[in-house]
């Protein structure tokens, strides 16, 4: 019991001794170091390599293979020479196998730089994606890098790699245009231009400690509606196969027709011919026809009308008048009716006589 009192104690105390431990030491490499400010020193620089570094040679062969297609094999057994002869310098075997279809590049005893045979590697990785060799051999040299970017993923079309070359710096800037590119996120144009705006930056000193936001462009992205892709419905799977459609035969025997004699066959045939006939002419005849049916025109309303109305409507209040007239009239004397409907649209002679003295 005490035994394990004591075990337990003395984890504990380790434990408080790791963390202090690890608090001790924590930002222990984050010192600054004396050739971090010394100007003499460029990290980004890569030297040429010397073969005096490494006399001896490889202690081990190394071998690295890629596969082509096959529309690259008249092309790779042209050029194969140049290839040959540009590894040769630097110590490396190459071979070329038609028949399995691959590229393969091999350390020799004549190596020296332990890092040719990644290069190499990459020379064969961009032959077998269609690079020219001319440009392909330029990957050998210590200040071209490639990168084989994968977008097969990133696309719908037949599409898998983007293969470029350059600095390590301009590699990543290549990635990034390609990519946003395919996702469709900003136009190349747009980072070609923000590329050159930061070139003519570098070359003021000035500025070469500033942040550039303030003079780099900023491009809105625009929405823009795509077109969607028509899917066709998928149709319920069945085992069993669709129906067979009826044959010529089948449907004459249904109908009775392969029973009939040749002579009521032809007769059948040319009474359905008439009547087509018959309908064609009849579509054609009201075709002719109608250029020559007049349109129809506005019509106008009838002002007449209205003005007859409105003369027979003031005549019947003149007669109702008239007859109230007459009914007094008659209570004191007899007058004729007739004569007096007659003569009601007629002037009086009394009134007349009056005007004329």
């Amino acid at each position: 019991m005490n035994f394990a009192m004591e075990e337990h104690e003395n984890n504990n105390n380790n434990g408080g001794d790791i963390s202090q431990r690890a608090k001790k030491h924590k930002g222990k490499h984050d010192k600054p170091k004396p050739w971090d400010d010394d100007p003499n020193i460029d990290r980004w620089t890569i030297e040429k390599f010397d073969p005096s570094w490494n006399e001896s040679g490889m202690l081990e062969l190394s071998s690295f293979s890629t596969l082509f297609p096959q529309y690259r094999e008249k092309y790779l057994q042209e050029v194969w020479p140049t290839v040959k002869s540009a590894l040769k310098e630097f110590g490396v075997s190459c071979e070329l196998n038609l028949v399995e279809g691959s590229m393969t590049v091999s350390t020799t005893r004549k190596t020296r730089d332990p890092y040719i045979i990644i290069k190499a590697r990459e020379l064969i990785r961009l032959l077998s994606r269609s690079v020219p060799v001319h440009q392909a051999i330029k990957v050998l040299d210590d200040e071209v890098q490639c990168d084989i970017i994968k977008i097969g993923n990133l696309v719908r079309s037949k599409g898998n790699t983007v293969a470029a070359m350059g600095s390590f710096k301009g590699l990543k800037q290549v990635r990034r245009i390609v990519e946003d590119c395919i996702l469709n996120k900003m136009h190349p144009v747009y980072h070609i231009k923000v590329l050159m705006m930061k070139k003519e930056l570098e070359k003021d000193p000035a500025l070469a400690n500033e942040n550039w936001d303030r003079f780099l462009p900023k491009f809105k992205k625009k929405n823009v509606q795509q077109k969607k892709l028509q899917t066709k419905e998928k149709r319920p799977y069945t085992p069993f196969p669709p129906p067979q459609q009826p044959s010529k035969i089948d449907e004459q025997l249904e109908s009775g027709e392969f029973f009939m004699s040749q002579k009521k066959k032809s007769a059948k045939t040319w009474q359905e011919k008439q009547e087509k006939q018959a309908q064609k002419t009849a579509e054609n005849k009201r075709k002719r026809e109608a250029a020559y049916i007049p349109p129809e025109e506005p019509r106008k309303q009838d002002t007449k009308s209205e003005d007859g109305d409105k003369d027979v409507a003031t005549m019947a209040m003149s007669l109702k008048k008239k007859a109230k007239e007459f009914g007094k009239q008659k209570l004191g004397e007899n007058v004729n009716a007739e004569v007096y409907i007659a003569t009601a649209g007629e002037p009086s002679k009394k009134k007349s006589k009056r005007r004329e003295t």
